[in-house]
């Protein structure tokens, strides 16, 4: 498989680009970050004579059948718009799409299919189906996830598709007792069903979530870590691999996982 990375010189591009070219069933064609255009992916640590390039169009003459895309959520749709109307298969790592994005995805991945998922790391998605299950046979529950200084969103797309699964398995939680907040958004913020999600960002993270469901008597905690980027590349392989079987647009690692 020809694949191509967009974001290719920012810090999780370069690993996807690491992972692809130790891949024995996949070749890097491209790789294509305008922060960095011209650069020889060599000089930023991947063992391949590719340089970055800033224009997606040289893709053509590269025979590309499937691209990745970890990049900011702007240059993502204008990405996957290129994608779908060159019929190139995508997988997106990307989060903070809006649910007209995904509809409009939908609709324009007809050719070309496309795998959207919040987190590639397969333990993150063992962790959102467990919580899933754990969900209707507790009263409360809260979300708190952690996260390095420099991401820009916050809830995490993971924290957030955690809270909708769990609030789609059971609608009978408690309410919030809280009468006064001392200090605003102490309590964090309020996600489907009342499911209440904290957003942490400090240096050194990576990215961290933790569930905490409680009911009489006792509390459950479902926690998973990441504590280097390398662990989100079995899944992005995992969706290269499965994408060109996959019609049209699949959110989420669970199909692929058979959970």
């Amino acid at each position: 498989m020809r694949v191509a990375v967009f974001g290719a010189g920012g810090r999780m591009g370069l690993e996807v680009c690491r992972a692809v070219v130790s891949a024995d069933d996949m070749k890097l064609a491209a790789a294509i970050d305008p922060g960095c255009a011209g650069q020889g992916l060599a000089d930023l640590g991947v063992e391949t004579d590719l340089k970055v390039v800033g224009d997606p169009a040289l893709l053509l003459d590269a025979g590309i059948q499937a691209a990745v895309d970890f990049t900011q959520l702007d240059a993502a749709r204008q990405n996957l718009e290129w994608l779908a109307s060159n019929e190139v298969h995508a997988v997106v790592g990307t989060t903070g799409f809006t649910d007209s994005d995904i509809e409009a995805f939908r609709t324009s991945f007809a050719a070309s299919n496309c795998v959207i998922a919040p987190n590639f790391a397969i333990g993150a998605v063992l962790m959102m189906r467990f919580a899933e299950i754990a969900a209707p046979f507790f009263e409360t529950a809260e979300i708190i996830e952690f996260h390095h200084e420099n991401k820009l969103d916050a809830p995490s797309g993971t924290a957030l598709m955690t809270a909708d699964r769990m609030a789609e398995a059971s609608s009978d939680w408690l309410d919030d007792p809280t009468t006064n907040e001392i200090l605003a958004g102490a309590r964090g913020g309020l996600g489907p069903s009342g499911i209440r999600v904290h957003s942490v960002r400090l240096r050194g993270a990576v990215a961290n979530q933790e569930v905490i469901l409680g009911t009489a008597g006792q509390t459950l905690t479902i926690r998973h870590d990441s504590v280097d980027r390398s662990i989100y590349m079995p899944g992005v392989l995992l969706a290269l691999r499965a994408v060109a079987n996959r019609p049209g647009l699949t959110l989420g690692l669970d199909e692929l996982l058979n959970l």
